[in-house]
């Protein structure tokens, strides 16, 4: 055998012996990038066995990669939007509208609850949990309602676990959920930046960006978050879909979600399902720069209080009496 067929790197040939070293490293980081990507898209499937159509492999891929959506440009919500709604299709067989609809300029959503008029009839909670895509498995509510004795004025005191007749003699109701503040607690414990407030005054998250912390839950003092501990279950006749990407698109587990006065709704015009819903009146929405609007009629002319006003909040959520 020829010696210098077996030889490794001799001084004579130092410089190719280099180069092809480097050459080597970078077709090993190559291949190593390679098999990151393929095991990666292979978790984003969710599928041990199978990674699914290579349609959906790609749009997944591209959704796990996108930017937050504070920082996408129209046209990228645009694509994110068009994905959403293709692999809805793909996955669930279902066809849905998605919108990435912007805040409405000169609107500052506001709320108001008449605890005179509520009977604790639960329209407004099941109408919830329809629009808004909540898990039927868990059994996941947005609004909680309170039914306290007089006297009360806290809902801590109330009852939220009554499952009898209503109205109940010498009782009223009060209703809870996200009262999207303007100085919002979570907002500020959030450490991923996952939820803010909009213009309109609409305190959204963007789920996929959310880390499951909970640190919101922790800091928010009015009930007004909600964690998914599994998969959100919701047959596919029952689901509403007319979506928002910040709204009530399907969520994942190990997410958090909450009222977003149903920003799919209120955007486009309409009222929150649980106002809609409402068989006594309670319910009041509106824009509070409107000087012509219901809200305003009430906080100008009813005897109107916050929860927990103290603590520097600034609600968007009043309660108030006929």
């Amino acid at each position: 055998m020829d010696p210098r067929k077996n030889k490794i790197c001799q001084k004579p040939d130092k410089q190719n012996c280099q180069h092809n070293r480097q050459r080597d490293r970078r077709e090993f980081l190559k291949g190593a990038a390679r098999v990151a990507a393929f095991g990666g898209a292979a978790m984003l499937t969710g599928c041990s066995g199978t990674l699914g159509s290579k349609e959906e492999l790609s749009l997944r891929w591209k959704e796990y990669f996108k930017k937050h959506y504070r920082l996408m440009t129209p046209e990228e919500k645009d694509e994110t939007v068009q994905r959403l709604e293709r692999l809805a299709k793909i996955r669930n067989g279902v066809n849905i509208q998605m919108s990435s609809a912007a805040p409405i300029d000169g609107v500052l959503f506001g709320y108001a609850f008449n605890v005179t008029r509520c009977e604790g009839y639960m329209e407004c909670v099941a109408a919830c949990v329809k629009e808004n895509n909540l898990d039927r498995k868990s059994d996941m509510q947005y609004i909680r309602i309170f039914e306290m004795e007089h006297g009360q004025m806290s809902p801590e005191v109330g009852n939220a676990k009554f499952f009898h007749k209503v109205p109940v003699e010498d009782h009223f109701y009060m209703g809870v959920q996200c009262y999207h503040c303007q100085n919002a607690p979570c907002v500020k414990a959030c450490p991923t930046k996952a939820t803010w407030q909009e213009p309109d005054g609409i305190v959204v998250v963007d789920y996929d960006w959310c880390i499951g912390c909970r640190y919101c839950i922790a800091a928010c003092p009015y009930y007004g978050r909600r964690f998914n501990w599994n998969d959100p279950v919701v047959p596919k006749q029952d689901m509403t879909k007319k979506q928002h990407y910040l709204g009530n698109r399907m969520r994942g587990r190990g997410q958090m979600e909450k009222c977003t006065f149903c920003v799919q709704r209120s955007r486009s015009g309409r009222l929150p399902a649980c106002v809609e819903a409402c068989p006594t009146g309670a319910r009041v929405f509106g824009n509070l720069l409107d000087p012509d609007s219901e809200i305003r009629f009430v906080l100008k002319h009813k005897k109107v209080f916050r929860w927990k006003e103290d603590l520097g909040t600034d609600p968007k959520f009043w309660y108030f009496v006929d």
